[in-house]
């Protein structure tokens, strides 16, 4: 089949086998180059098949050496359907990782389900006994409680009022001017229960009833805050509502963890370019500033720069530091206060007709589709390819 890439708003429908593997060794090769981390042995990454959790499970397997088991929900493809780029990713991570000798397994299912909790647990006795570190990177749109059965459904939207500032349409570079309306009381609680913290604990809460946690086991999870230009939708709207309730979590686990000698933690990252952040109005906007701005002081990261200076820096380091509110800070190359107050100096003078000088609105296109396996060199995507690829680890 030959592989384009078809979009749906700001979704990709499609993905390429060859590119998605490119996007894999190159973050590979990136943690070969860097020094090896004294860090975990036996790695449970859920949600690990893009993204930051998909560089944590890379960064554990080839920084540290560790043995990885990987939760997620991906569709392998199907008649003239690819398969979803989670996929492919995974498929070129575990043939990776099988030629260097590296332990990876995966299991594809609801996450948010006791079924697939349950069937990691049986994994995790059989082949590794117990885990060191649990990374918790989930994201979906929409959860069913394993509990109650109901389904809540998650909105990126300002609370209290309506919301109006600039955004980007990325794939013509047009800026315009967006009002969103505000949440109301039951998109906000629904929003919680996707996003928060409650299937995090779910988790820990599973895994060491199960006795498959080792002693001085960690878990981290994933936030974020962010400026002031994205405060009203981001941290103060209803994703914010749901990334506080996660990081209380981080707490309430950690007081269950004292007894292993174990850590909680949350990690607040950098803003990057994914499938989820494309689809926030603003967000790709200051995005392309971010990046911009970043490339020029030399301190831009992706997610794999970024993951491994979170284990080698932070979890792994003698000592973990954190801020005032007991969390890991990733972003703080990001947030400091030189290249925040160069994106307000530019924010007011952003036009359609200057985009692509003041940003880096082109950095963000070609980064968006390689998530997808596409705008990767030396790859002829007027070729036929094969599409249909299986995750070792799942097809046995």
């Amino acid at each position: 089949m030959i592989v384009k890439p078809k979009m749906r708003g700001f979704i990709c429908t499609t993905a390429h086998p060859e590119g998605c593997a490119k996007n894999v060794q190159e973050q590979i090769n990136y943690v070969k180059t860097q020094n090896k981390i004294e860090g975990p042995q036996k790695v449970l990454v859920i949600g690990a098949s893009t993204g930051y959790g998909l560089a944590s499970r890379i960064t554990s397997a080839f920084g540290a050496g560790a043995s990885t088991i990987g939760v997620f929900f991906e569709r392998p493809a199907s008649g003239k359907r690819t398969a979803t780029a989670g996929w492919y990713n995974t498929v070129a991570f575990e043939e990776a990782a099988t030629q260097a000798g590296i332990y990876a397994k995966s299991i594809n299912g609801d996450a948010f389900s006791d079924e697939i909790k349950q069937q990691t647990i049986d994994l995790i006795k059989k082949d590794l006994g117990q885990v060191d570190l649990v990374v918790y990177s989930l994201a979906s749109p929409v959860r069913v409680h394993p509990k109650t059965g109901e389904k809540f459904n998650s909105v990126i939207k300002p609370i209290g009022d309506s919301f109006s500032n600039k955004t980007v349409d990325f794939h013509n570079g047009e800026v315009s001017q967006v009002t969103i309306d505000p949440a109301t009381t039951e998109e906000i609680q629904h929003t919680i229960a996707v996003m928060g913290g409650e299937d995090w604990y779910f988790w820990m809460q599973a895994l060491q009833e199960a006795g498959v946690l080792a002693e001085g086991a960690k878990t981290v999870a994933y936030s974020y805050i962010g400026p002031k230009v994205t405060q009203a939708i981001y941290r103060e709207g209803t994703i914010g509502q749901a990334k506080n309730d996660l990081e209380q979590t981080a707490k309430t686990i950690q007081k269950e963890l004292d007894g292993l000698g174990g850590s909680a933690y949350v990690s607040i990252n950098k803003a990057l370019v994914t499938q989820s952040s494309s689809a926030i109005p603003i967000v790709p906007l200051y995005i392309s500033l971010l990046y911009r701005i970043m490339k020029e002081q030399n301190i831009h990261e992706g997610c794999i720069e970024q993951m491994y200076r979170l284990f080698d820096d932070r979890l792994y380091a003698e000592q973990t530091p954190l801020d005032e509110e007991g969390r890991i800070r990733l972003d703080d190359w990001e947030m400091k206060e030189e290249v925040q107050q160069q994106i307000l100096e530019l924010w007011g003078q952003l036009t359609t007709e200057n985009l692509s000088e003041l940003s880096d609105i082109e950095g963000y296109r070609k980064e968006f589709f390689q998530l997808f396996g596409f705008d990767q060199s030396k790859i002829d995507y007027d070729a036929e390819v094969d599409v249909m690829k299986s995750i070792p680890s799942i097809s046995e």
